[in-house]
């Protein structure tokens, strides 16, 4: 894929959505490309991370257990960014990285994506605000869940 085409494949992510084509640039610039075989592990549970990795062709699958314990907790397409929370904190992986079949994904390193958000404070803003949102989201719906737990609760309690 070219510079452009990457670039575009960036913009179509929900978290580079906003940004303009030349803050990307340096993004889609520095990061790596990596091509896996079927069967190649991309990361490993509980492993270290420091980057994130854009699907860019092909379908990796997020797992976690091992052995008879294993379970598929998500499959990820092109266009998918894995690994988003790793561009902003140190962190460990919470599932293995596996490619079903032939894959080609971007590695983005926190250390790029940071230097994104240090040389354009805009985009910070756009980004901060994005997370924000999805943060009060996430805390709408535990909110919802609690109150369903409790109801259940009361009603298995009084039932």
């Amino acid at each position: 894929m070219s510079l452009d085409g990457d670039i575009a494949l960036l913009r179509a992510i929900p978290l580079f959505g906003g940004l303009p084509a030349d803050q990307l640039r340096p993004l889609a610039f520095g990061a790596a490309r990596l091509e896996l075989a079927p069967g190649h592990v991309l990361f490993r549970e509980r492993a270290k991370a420091n980057s994130g990795y854009v699907v860019t062709a092909g379908t990796i699958e997020l797992s976690t257990g091992t052995g008879a314990d294993r379970k598929v907790e998500a499959t990820c397409q092109s266009g998918a960014l894995i690994g988003e929370l790793a561009l902003l904190i140190d962190m460990r992986r919470a599932a293995t990285a596996t490619a079903v079949a032939a894959s080609q994904v971007l590695e983005i390193e926190r250390k790029q994506f940071l230097r994104l958000l240090n040389e354009y404070p805009q985009a910070a803003i756009r980004i901060r605000a994005l997370l924000a949102d999805r943060l009060a989201a996430t805390v709408d719906e535990l909110g919802r869940v609690s109150v369903a737990l409790a109801a259940d609760d009361k009603q298995s309690r009084h039932g």
